[in-house]
């Protein structure tokens, strides 16, 4: 044996032990911090994690919130109002008023105190105002819209959760694909080199038997690199802050059974977030033009006044004696003329009213477009994994019989070459067909409006 290739032989066994190694710690890469601290989530688990932690969900749901507070604010007119002024005065000369004397003639004189102090209680009692009887019929509508965001949020979430998990998945399939296939390959090169020590085969066979466990390591290696950056983006998704790790756990067998999905459901347009969500922006805008309608209508209050008079021309004596009176009384504000605003605005309200009519339509074309698409991409992916499955079988039976063949020198080596190729390129295509179908189920059920919020937080 030349020394080149004795080199190429220790070089492709310590590659392949360092390989081997590395792929252990590689899948796992996220794990190693934490020991046994750290756990296994399963899809289900990942989602709930996701809905407790997730910061664009928890916005949303403080936006519910914020909607409840803000219709408190916008309420609080129709319960009384009470404030409290007051007004300190001195005149550096007194008015003058002009009264008769007892014979009849007008004279001037100066009225009034010098010191004068007039704190004002004052009461006011809303009983009719079109803009509160607006934000009385909507207040409800907004909790109502935040909510909806909230659960187009949690279905977001879910989704992108699931086609996150299950790409993590495919890629760690693919790595213990890989690993079964590069252990062969380091078995056969293994085999090669006896039998060229033999001579049995020319170096040749070694040569091409150590390519291919080169290129699969190359794989391997690959494939394992990509696992980081796939986990790091579940984490985000989840909202799991970055120094904290955990494992997936699933179950291969479950999740094919999970793949099923009923394809003759009929679309239903009411089942979709984004059509709920355009019915409570379409009620929203009808109390608008409601509000607007009502706008001439007066504004009708009752108030009571309370004041509480000071006066003295002696400024250190001014709080000495009160005068005090009230009253009570009705306020009626009618706009008579506002400049065509209320006219103008009612018209802009039901032009965007129109507005959302159109919306509708643009909304249940793009919703049928994406079931089709949706629909379209799970029957071909459905049918890609029975393909890739029955392909996987025969390749592996292929491989058996060509490795058998070679080993009693009935075929040439470039066969178990090939059908090495054909075994895990068949493998990893049924990989890349279940999860491709797995993903097309999620993207399926999301068109559908059929998408299950699991876990939702108690909040």
């Amino acid at each position: 044996m030349s020394s080149v290739s004795k080199c190429i032989y220790a070089l492709s066994f310590f590659l392949y032990s360092f390989s081997g190694a590395d792929a252990q710690g590689g899948t796992n890469a996220h794990a190693d911090a934490q020991g046994d601290t750290v756990h296994a989530f399963t899809l289900d688990q990942c989602v709930e994690y996701a809905m407790k932690h997730q910061p664009r969900l928890n916005q949303a749901m403080i936006g519910v919130d914020i909607a409840r507070v803000t219709n408190s604010i916008n309420l609080a007119g129709w319960l009384p109002q009470a404030n409290v002024s007051g007004n300190l005065t001195h005149y550096n000369s007194l008015p003058t008023s002009f009264v008769k004397n007892a014979g009849g003639t007008v004279v001037q004189q100066r009225t009034g105190v010098v010191n004068t102090f007039n704190p004002v209680l004052s009461v006011t009692q809303t009983i009719f105002n079109p803009a509160l009887l607006y934000a009385s019929r909507s207040a409800d509508l907004y909790v109502h819209q935040a909510e909806q965001i909230t659960d187009s949020t949690k279905i977001f979430l879910v989704a992108a959760v699931s086609k996150s998990f299950y790409s993590l998945l495919l890629t760690l399939e693919q790595i213990n694909v890989l690993k079964e296939d590069t252990s062969r390959l380091a078995k056969n090169v293994h085999d090669t080199y006896h039998q060229f020590i033999a001579g049995t085969v020319d170096q040749t066979d070694f040569n091409e038997a150590t390519i291919t466990l080169n290129n699969s390591m190359a794989q391997l290696r690959q494939a394992q690199l990509n696992v980081q950056p796939q986990y790091i983006q579940l984490k985000q998704l989840m909202g799991m802050p970055p120094e904290q790790s955990f494992n997936v756990l699933y179950d291969t067998v479950q999740m094919k059974q999970d793949a099923a999905f009923d394809t003759t459901l009929a679309l239903d347009y009411k089942m979709r977030i984004e059509f709920q969500e355009l019915q409570t922006s379409r009620k929203l805008q009808d109390q608008a033009v409601r509000y607007y309608k009502l706008a001439w209508l007066p504004t009708v209050g009752a108030f009571f006044d309370y004041d509480l008079a000071f006066q003295n021309n002696n400024f250190g004596q001014l709080w000495t004696n009160t005068y005090p009176y009230s009253y009570i009384g009705l306020s009626l504000n009618f706009p008579i003329f506002t400049g065509f605003a209320r006219t103008n605005s009612l018209k802009r309200a039901r032009l965007q009213s129109q507005q959302l009519d159109w919306s509708e339509v643009d909304l249940k074309a793009q919703i049928a477009s994406e079931y089709e698409s949706a629909l379209a991409d799970y029957k071909s992916n459905l049918y890609n994994l029975e393909v890739m499955r029955n392909n996987a079988d025969l390749a592996q039976k292929t491989y058996d019989i060509v490795t058998l063949q070679y080993g009693q020198g009935v075929v040439a080596y470039l066969n178990v070459i090939t059908a090495e190729s054909n075994l895990i390129s068949s493998e990893i295509g049924y990989q890349n067909a279940l999860f491709q179908l797995l993903s097309s189920k999620i993207d399926l059920e999301k068109s559908m409006g059929v998408i299950t919020i699991k876990h939702p937080p108690n909040k």
